[in-house]
Order: structure tokens, then sequence, then C-alpha cells
């Protein structure tokens, strides 16, 4: 099933079962994705994001932020990140996305990929920090990138490209039945910052 040139409907349930994603499109103007997408690369604390796998730390090309509400504890891929104070850019974007989705949010994990060869690889959002079947928003800016949700049983996949001041909306049993990733590429030499606005639990 692939969307990539689709009219949006911003109702439409993009998964066939097991869960809920819903896609926007864009929610700011151009002129506004452009000033959120440098406002965002120069002014968030990007560092390097690391991973313990099978004993073995992991560091990353592809960069990482964690704000929210207060100094909330995230720890995935056997790591623990402490949220930082809101910026004011990221509280404008916290006010558009929950005006738009209808949700609140408390906290956001941003990634910063600099071209198409950084990526993220199957996983789901089902880190025992966040709320069980929340709601996580997606907002993108600078390059468009392949999007791709697999079902964990069933290997149904759903394909999607997520564009430049874009949302998308996952919610209800979609982290429990549903793996997503952002392909590599080799097409793609411009860097992507990805902000998803959770709920953190505590």
């Amino acid at each position: 099933m692939k969307l990539f040139d689709d009219e949006i409907n911003k109702t439409m349930n993009l998964l066939p079962k097991d869960g809920t994603v819903h896609y926007f499109g864009k929610i700011v103007s151009a002129d506004a994705a452009d000033r959120y997408f440098r406002e965002l690369l120069d002014t968030i604390e990007w560092k390097n994001d690391e991973a313990v796998i099978f004993g073995k730390k992991i560091i990353t090309k592809r960069k990482v932020a964690w704000y929210g509400d207060s100094s909330f504890s995230y720890t995935y891929s056997n790591t623990t990140k402490t949220a930082t104070p809101w910026t004011k850019t990221l509280l404008e974007l916290k006010e558009i996305v929950e005006a738009g989705s209808g949700e609140s949010f408390n906290s956001c994990l941003l990634n910063l990929y600099h071209t198409g060869d950084e990526g993220m690889a199957w996983h789901s959002d089902g880190e025992k920090d966040l709320k069980k079947d929340g709601t996580i928003a997606s907002v993108s800016f600078g390059a468009e990138r392949k999007f791709s949700f697999k079902h964990k049983y069933s290997q149904e996949k759903v394909d999607l490209v997520l564009e430049h001041g874009s949302l998308l909306l996952m919610k209800d049993t979609t982290q429990t039945y549903w793996l997503h990733r952002l392909p590599p590429t080799k097409k793609i030499t411009e860097s992507r910052v990805n902000l998803t606005f959770r709920v953190i639990e505590y």
C-alpha cells in the first residue's frame, strides 16, 4: 500500500488494522517550515545518539535531543536521557501540533539526520516510560524522506513520504502491532530534523 502521491485525507487511517495513523501533510507554510528548520538546527542541544547492543556501546552519526515539561528520564536502547527545558521554538511547535491534533504532549524526542545515509531500523516506540497506547506526533523539517510501517505478525507494509513541515500521528495500538523505520537512501544529501512529541508517564 503506497501513499506517495495520493491526495491527503487527514481523517483516513493509513493502517489496515491494529492501529491508527493519520497523515496531516504540511501544517505550516513553506516560509515557516524553512524558519523552524534553521532554528532547530541552530538552537537545539544536539548530541550523537548512544545505544548499548549486546553489551557494546554504539555511537550513531544521527544526533538526538530530548526536551520536556520537567527533567523526565527516558530510557531506550539501554541508555537513559534526561529532558532539557523547552526552547521557545519547541513550545511554538508544540502549540501548533496540539491545536491541530487535539492531543496534549509533555515531551519531545528530536532526531537530526545529516544525509539520507542516516536512517532508523525497524522498531516500535513501546518503552515503559511512554503512556500505554498514547499518541505520538511526528513533525518533519528539511529533506523529504520515505517512512515505512510493517505489521509485526502479518508483515503487511505501508509506505509514505514525510514532507517538509508535515505532521504524522501514531496512536492507539500502533506501537503494539506495528514496527516503523526510516530507510536509508543514497539519493538524499540534505539534512532532516524530526520531532516526536510524546507523553511520558510519571
